[in-house]
């Protein structure tokens, strides 16, 4: 299976690879977003490490009942070869209607048929209050007109 576009990567090829990981993560679905992952694809997520696409299904699906009303921006950092790294935020809320903002880097490795072979994620989590959020296009994929990372001033 072949999941373009394949590395080696440019400026455009990362950023287009970047808006189409943030598009499915923004649709909350833990197997679709698991097929741009290889079967043995290997996770450092905080601070969970794990390997498989059924443990990226299992780790997505737990998340995603735990961060409710879920938003993400993603935007290229740097680029090489079969490499990405990005930063990234997202809103989200608990159980008990408690904000957040969630910053982040990932750093990302590709095998040859554009398939992610390894992530690695540092994130921090900082509270805000409901009036705060940036994020606030309806749920689902950004659309094609809300501002990214960097034309937001962040």
């Amino acid at each position: 299976m072949s999941r373009p576009p394949l590395p080696p990567f440019d400026s455009a090829t990362a950023a287009q690879k970047a808006r189409m990981a943030e598009d499915a993560w923004n649709t909350r679905d833990p197997v679709r977003v698991s097929l741009a992952y290889t079967p043995d694809s290997r996770w450092r997520n905080r601070s969970d490490f794990f390997s498989g696409r059924e443990a990226i299904v299992a780790f997505l699906t737990r998340k995603w009942d735990r961060e409710i009303e879920y938003r993400l921006i993603k935007e290229v950092w740097a680029f090489h070869d079969n490499r990405i790294a990005v930063r990234f935020q997202y809103e989200w809320h608990d159980v008990n209607g408690e904000w957040f903002r969630s910053h982040g880097n990932e750093q990302w490795e590709f095998d040859a048929q554009g398939l992610m072979r390894r992530r690695e994620a540092s994130i921090n989590d900082v509270a805000i209050k409901e009036s705060d959020r940036r994020f606030t296009w309806p749920l689902g994929v950004r659309p094609a007109d809300f501002p990214g990372l960097e034309q937001l001033g962040l």
